[in-house]
C-alpha cells in the first residue's frame, strides 16, 4: 500500500464522515422544525452536500475513470431531483392553508 493509498482512504473517511453528520442534521432539522419551508430547507440544504461528499468519498476509495462515470450521473441526478422536489414541496405550501402549520404568505406590498 502506497502513501497515496493512504492519503486517499484518509480523505475518503473525512468525506464519509463528514456526510454523514450533514445527513443526520437533515433528519435532526425535519423533526425539530415546525413550518413546511423550514423542514423543506433542513432536508434538502445538508443532505444534498451529505449525498455529495458520500459520492466523493467512494471515488477517492476507488478512484478511476470507470467509478467517476456513474458517481457523478449520480451525483447530478441527486442535484437536479432535489431542487425540484423542494420548489414543489414550497408551492405546495403556499397553495394550502392548514390551522396546524406556521408556514406565512409573504406580504404584498
Amino acid at each position: 500500500m502506497s502513501r497515496l493509498d493512504v492519503w486517499l482512504d484518509i480523505a475518503a473517511a473525512a468525506c464519509l464522515l463528514l456526510g454523514a453528520a450533514l445527513a443526520l442534521s437533515a433528519g435532526a432539522g425535519l423533526v425539530r422544525f415546525r413550518t413546511t419551508l423550514d423542514r423543506m430547507h433542513a432536508g434538502t440544504k445538508p443532505q444534498v452536500l451529505g449525498v455529495l461528499l458520500v459520492l466523493l468519498a467512494m471515488w477517492l476509495h476507488r478512484p478511476t475513470w470507470a467509478n467517476a462515470g456513474p458517481l457523478l450521473l449520480a451525483g447530478i441526478s441527486q442535484v437536479i431531483t432535489v431542487s425540484v422536489a423542494a420548489y414543489m414541496v414550497g408551492r405546495g405550501a403556499y397553495s394550502r392553508e392548514r390551522e396546524d402549520d406556521d408556514t406565512e404568505l409573504p406580504s404584498e406590498e
